[in-house]
């Protein structure tokens, strides 16, 4: 494993670059132990001279001409893991992982063993990229791998772009590459986001800084014209279109979700709802296949630009512009707690999945002496105990790790009460171990009212038994029925009032709600509304923004926009061998 890569050119530093650059972590604890930054400790890099070890390959222009890291696209990294039989692999590890890097112009793949188990050693291998790919005139933005075919004689890759195109290439078979939107017909704009569909081999999704957010079959063409619509089913806020076309050709379908970019997107675990966060500041929560809004959430100030599920599919994460990680749940449809610990835009989040409840005893801090002969108490719903972990990457270059417990997601008071978020004496219950007071950043406005009145929850759609979407039948899709709810669009909540007042329910000019009356609802509870969670941990572990974060069996992965990739050994796991001992600081590519 790799304790650090770095790509040509990661030097340029930003101008707010400290003269004396503040010292960076290489550990931390939590309450499972120390997490280790392997090999060398990351360090301020001056430029390509700066960093010992092997030359560039000269394969052309590289991002060293380019822009600075802060004018590049997000770094982004994307991981594939290939089962492969064991008798291809005598001896060794039955597992072989792809990852894809992007930085500037360049996409750089790497290879390793799997995440640690089946008795490897190694997870990653950063040490030296197995291919690189340059681009010109436009720049990689996102990409994603098939994990449902990924085999030894096929890797497939989605690539997205700056010029708004997309590309579908195959590791292994160099000659098998296609590109959608290539002459920016169905959609002008950059690439914000790609995945693939759960479990298929064809279909995936594209969203765009326009909105708008397509689905396509990787074996059907694009078209020669640009693509007309017919309107499908529509909701305030969102509105989804299918290509009229005699003959089948992409996008399949079209969604234009909110106002703004659409920043990023994500399926649920069991593949049937889709998450979206957009440059509004809203986060809606779809059921896929009839395309109906199941959930909404507005940030607290500003555009969201990540989002992410917990394991189980209960509850969805999303951090940005306010500075702030908020949790909301799915299946109660409101917001059950925030998190504040970054002084600047949360670009990163992620659930871990391999600690938790399951995996290690509840914090000592939270048990306290009642755990001994206390009596089952159905109120409380004191056990089995429940801890989430996820993780946070910001623009402040800082890592921060938080637990969700049970005291946050089941407080103590009568289940109906719980379960709502009307009633003032709510705001007035003390939660332990929560903060008295939110401390100022760099972006997140201080809440000036003082009402504690709350709206009604939104009402949820109940859980829709539509089956597993490997294919899409466009025939069957309806418009809306009379059980859909009807949902508002909301500007980003730049500008909020302090008069403190509540919305008296009137709408602002086109059917959008006045945005200074969207704080303190249930779409936007105040600050001391929900529980404020502190960090675990936080931690600056790089000197240029944060935008990678990735959760292995053995190890935490971190990226920062300057290209240099992290990886935290877990507790326990720091006998894992480094592949990069001969380079000091980090291996150039």
């Amino acid at each position: 494993m790799a304790a650090a890569a770095a790509a040509p050119g990661a030097g340029e530093g930003s101008a707010a670059l400290p003269a004396q650059p503040l010292e960076l972590k290489s550990q931390f604890r939590t309450r499972e132990g120390s997490y280790r930054l392997l090999g060398p400790e990351p360090r301020p890099r001056a430029g390509p001279a700066a960093a010992p070890g092997p030359s560039p390959p000269a394969a052309g222009p590289g991002p060293a001409a380019a822009p600075g890291p802060a004018a590049l696209p997000p770094v982004r990294l994307s991981m594939v893991r290939l089962t492969l039989p064991p008798a291809e692999e005598p001896g060794g590890p039955a597992e072989r992982s792809r990852v894809c890097f992007n930085l500037g112009r360049e996409l750089y793949f790497y290879g390793g063993a799997g995440s640690g188990g089946r008795g490897s050693r190694r997870s990653l291998d950063l040490h030296k990229p197995i291919d690189k790919r340059i681009y010109k005139g436009t720049q990689p933005t996102c990409h994603d791998f098939n994990q449902f075919t990924a085999a030894a004689d096929t890797i497939a890759l989605l690539v997205g772009f700056s010029a708004g195109q997309v590309q579908c290439l195959d590791l292994v078979k160099k000659d098998a590459s296609k590109l959608f939107n290539e002459e920016r017909l169905i959609d002008k704009t950059k690439v914000t986001f790609v995945k693939w569909l759960p479990e298929t081999e064809r279909l995936f999704l594209a969203s765009h800084a326009s909105g708008h957010l397509y689905l396509y079959d990787a074996e059907q063409p694009c078209g020669a014209a640009a693509p007309q619509y017919n309107l499908l089913t529509q909701g305030e806020g969102f509105s989804v279109f299918a290509c009229k076309s005699k003959t089948p050709r992409n996008p399949l379908l079209k969604w234009a979700v909110g106002e703004g970019a659409l920043n990023e997107f994500a399926f649920s675990p069991d593949g049937r709802s889709l998450a979206c966060v957009s440059q509004d500041g809203c986060l809606r929560v779809f059921h896929f296949d009839s395309m109906l809004l199941q959930g909404m959430m507005k940030s607290y100030f500003g555009g969201l630009l990540c989002v992410c599920w917990s394991p189980d599919g209960r509850y969805v994460v999303t951090g940005g512009e306010d500075d702030l990680v908020t949790v909301w749940s799915f299946a109660e449809g409101r917001v059950v707690a925030r998190g504040h610990g970054h002084k600047s835009w949360v670009n990163a989040v992620a659930f871990d999945p391999f600690t938790g409840a399951a995996q290690s005893p509840q914090p000592p801090e939270l048990s306290g002496g009642e755990e001994e002969d206390e009596p089952p108490d159905p109120l409380t719903r004191r056990s089995p105990a429940v801890t989430y972990r996820f993780g946070s990457a910001g623009q402040d270059t800082q890592f921060c790790l938080w637990d969700l417990t049970e005291d946050v997601l089941y407080p103590r008071l009568p289940l109906s009460r719980a379960r709502t978020l009307t009633g003032s004496a709510d705001a007035g219950i003390p939660v332990p171990g929560l903060p008295r007071s939110l401390s100022r950043s760099n972006s997140l406005p201080q809440p000036a009212g003082t009402g504690s009145a709350r709206g009604p929850p939104p009402d949820v759609p109940p859980g829709l038994s539509v089956g597993r979407f490997a294919t899409l039948t466009l025939q069957e899709r309806k418009g809306p029925t009379g059980a859909e709810k009807e949902h508002k669009r909301y500007h980003s909540l730049g500008n909020i009032s302090r008069s403190g007042e509540k919305p008296p329910g009137g709408a602002g000019p086109r059917g959008r709600l006045d945005t200074a009356k969207v704080l303190g609802t249930a779409l936007c509870p105040r600050i001391h509304e929900v529980p404020l969670l502190e960090p675990l941990v936080c931690k600056k572990i790089a000197h240029e923004r944060l935008t990678v974060l990735l959760f292995l069996e053995d190890c935490i992965v971190t990226a920062c926009q300057e290209g240099l990739i992290c990886t935290w050994a877990r507790p326990g796991k720091a006998g894992l061998s480094s592949q990069n001992g001969g380079s000091p600081s980090g291996t150039v590519v």
